[in-house]
């Protein structure tokens, strides 16, 4: 093992600790979950891999220096130096411009700042953005005369500040674009979900691809080649042109060819997914994110409506798995409209798909009531910025008392 540094791990409302468990099973050492993050250690190989193989993760950051910009016991700002008072944007300013970033890039390099705050002192991101931006040009002109370069669009260097309250973090983005762009989306349909947010969606749903998997609602069909993907245990990251380690100095390049091109841990999927959607449009476009991502023998397309999608000849519902992310109602017309949407799924589900489990996603609370199925496990997830319900639906025949006996 090389030298170990300590990373954080972003994700999403509702999936820290399926990300966790992922980071524990790629190798990760001192897995702590906190608010929409994972914080781990590890060496530049397990960086390497958690960028390539984390599902759930939109981006992975290296720690540079973190800081406490305390305050005294009367609730005043403690001194720099003696009987010389600061303001807390000048010791954030003096704390960044103390970091040797000489080490860390050269004045050559472009760089951008992407800051989050929740404190109560710092309450302006784009203010804290400006004074971590002047910080490093400083350093920079004091160094050699020269100021770097800002890129707003794929900048060598993009340096993320996390302020909690009175702490700051600085950190190395490692990732650069989000690494929800997996690569493989070259159409969509309206209101796509998240691919992190399907694949955290999958994992929470325990799926491994041993069984059959159906999206009768598919759109684009993210949850299907998400579903692929993880049944075939095939890094999601293969399908990205770049990672923003690749530019740092620090990059090892026979490290990163050797981690890319191991599919030792790739496994044979001897089931099917099956997806389908009402709109031939939506069809057309999940065809062709299917063939982007190569998944054209294990995923099958067809255009029909979720209430007469039926099992097939060859087609076994029992304990296959049925997911869906059913319309929220923003462009339907009216409340009842989604409503009877709904209803329908629910009476398809329990009728046609006797022996699966079904999960389904929505933001819409009261349409979820009308799919009329009680729910045996339920999640709370972000949609964008959609609080949504991700309710899980055991599904039988008869009456659920009898379903719950125990089989003699």
């Amino acid at each position: 093992m090389g030298k170990v540094f300590q990373m954080v791990a972003k994700t999403f409302k509702g999936l820290e600790e399926v990300l966790a468990q992922e980071l524990i099973e790629l190798g990760a050492n001192d897995v702590q979950i906190e608010r929409r993050a994972v914080r781990f250690s590890g060496d530049k190989a397990l960086l390497y891999r958690a960028n390539l193989c984390l599902r759930t993760a939109s981006r992975v950051l290296v720690e540079i220096k973190t800081a406490s910009l305390q305050l005294s016991p009367k609730g005043k700002r403690e001194l720099v130096k003696p009987n010389d008072k600061i303001k807390p944007e000048d010791l954030l300013y003096n704390f960044v411009k103390g970091i040797d970033w000489n080490r860390l890039m050269s004045v050559e390099n472009t760089f951008a700042i992407d800051a989050t705050v929740y404190s109560d002192t710092f309450r302006n991101s784009r203010f804290v953005t400006y004074r971590v931006k002047d910080a490093i040009a400083d350093y920079w002109v004091e160094k050699t005369g020269k100021r770097p370069n800002v890129a707003v669009e794929n900048p060598d260097f993009l340096i993320n500040v996390h302020i909690s309250q009175e702490t700051v973090t600085v950190s190395l983005d490692s990732s650069g674009e989000s690494l929800h762009k997996r690569g493989y989306r070259v159409a969509n349909t309206e209101a796509p979900i998240n691919e992190a947010l399907a694949a955290g969606m999958l994992l929470l749903a325990g799926w491994k691809g041993k069984t059959d998997f159906y999206d009768p609602m598919c759109g684009s069909g993210t949850l299907l080649i998400e579903a692929a993907l993880i049944a075939q245990n095939i890094a999601p990251g293969l399908f990205r042109k770049s990672f923003a380690f690749e530019k740092w100095p620090d990059f090892d390049a026979d490290l990163w060819s050797e981690i890319y091109n191991d599919d030792s841990r790739e496994r044979p999927f001897e089931h099917k997914i099956y997806g389908s959607d009402a709109s031939f449009y939506a069809i057309l476009q999940a065809a062709k994110n299917v063939k982007a991502a190569g998944m054209e023998k294990v995923i099958e397309l067809k255009q029909i409506r979720m209430e007469e999608r039926r099992a097939s000849a060859g087609e076994n519902t029992e304990g296959a798995l049925v997911m869906m992310n059913p319309p929220y109602g923003e462009r339907l017309a009216s409340n009842k409209d989604i409503e009877e949407l709904y209803g329908k799924i629910g009476t398809a589900l329990k009728h046609h798909w006797a022996g699966a489990t079904a999960w389904i996603i929505s933001s819409n609370d009261a349409a979820m009531k009308c799919i009329g199925l009680k729910p045996s496990k339920k999640y709370r997830l972000l949609n964008g910025e959609l609080d949504c319900q991700f309710n899980r639906y055991d599904l039988f025949e008869g009456k659920r008392k009898e379903f719950r006996q125990p089989k003699s």
